[in-house]
């Protein structure tokens, strides 16, 4: 099997499973490998869920392949700088992450089609705010077409935006969800909203609430037990600039 930078290439086929059974079976394994999956999220509160969940996704996979995470050098202030310690936290390998940050939405763009032909990662996030007028179909069939050659794992995510038609194998609404405290009121379990908004093949409009599990590194089902947490007070996404280009 070909390597590129001393790790093995993936394959256009295989899944990135979450560990949940029920989950997986029900899109037919998990993210399918080598194709297009986006993840939007209203807000900022949602922001930091749907990015927690594509990277832990992508980081459950064995081995020590890296995790390419592509944002515009601005993104860190409309949500947040990406924080090692916490990825190890909830049971990641922050040693995995390859962050790149671009100048502007057409850099990222560019770095995109180029991080998705390193068929030695495990997966190539992108992550952009709001409208990505550059992120069209004619663009989004390019990169489509280059992680299925290389057989690499697109994950998109589409912060502050709207869904709109795309050549994605599958489009996620993604929240955040009230977790239940653990013993001594320790802090619960990250937990995550989940709808599938579109699946090339099958039907959507699925739902499902997920809590991570740093034991086993893997996604499984809500707790039981504990008080509710509430979820901070959410701003409007006007408030965030979520309408702007």
């Amino acid at each position: 099997m070909a390597t590129s930078g001393g790790f093995e290439s993936r394959p256009a086929e295989g899944w990135l499973a979450s560990g949940h059974a029920r989950f997986d079976d029900a899109i037919g394994g998990g993210l399918a490998i080598g194709r297009t999956h986006e993840f939007f999220a209203a807000d900022a509160l949602d922001a930091t869920s749907a990015a927690a969940f594509a990277a832990l996704m992508a980081l459950r996979t064995p081995g020590k392949a890296p995790l390419i995470w592509l944002r515009t050098s601005d993104a860190g202030k409309r949500n947040g700088h990406i924080y090692a310690p916490g990825i190890a936290e909830l049971g990641g390998d922050p040693d995995r992450l390859l962050l790149v940050e671009t100048a502007d939405p057409k850099m990222l763009l560019a770095c995109a089609n180029d991080a998705i032909r390193c068929t030695g990662s495990t997966a190539v996030i992108v992550e952009s705010w709001g409208k990505f007028p550059l992120l069209d179909l004619t663009a989004g069939r390019r990169l489509a077409l280059g992680a299925r050659d290389a057989g690499t794992t697109l994950l998109i995510l589409r912060l502050g935006a709207v869904p709109a038609p795309s050549v994605a194998e599958t489009r996620w609404s993604v929240a955040a969800a009230p977790s239940h405290e653990l013993e001594a009121n320790a802090p619960g379990a990250p937990a995550f909203d989940l709808e599938l908004l579109r699946w090339r093949g099958g039907a959507a409009g699925a739902r499902w609430r997920l809590d991570w599990n740093h034991d086993e590194k893997c996604f499984g089902d809500p707790a039981l037990s504990g008080a509710l947490l509430p979820l901070p007070s959410r701003r409007t996404m006007a408030a965030h600039g979520a309408a702007a280009a």
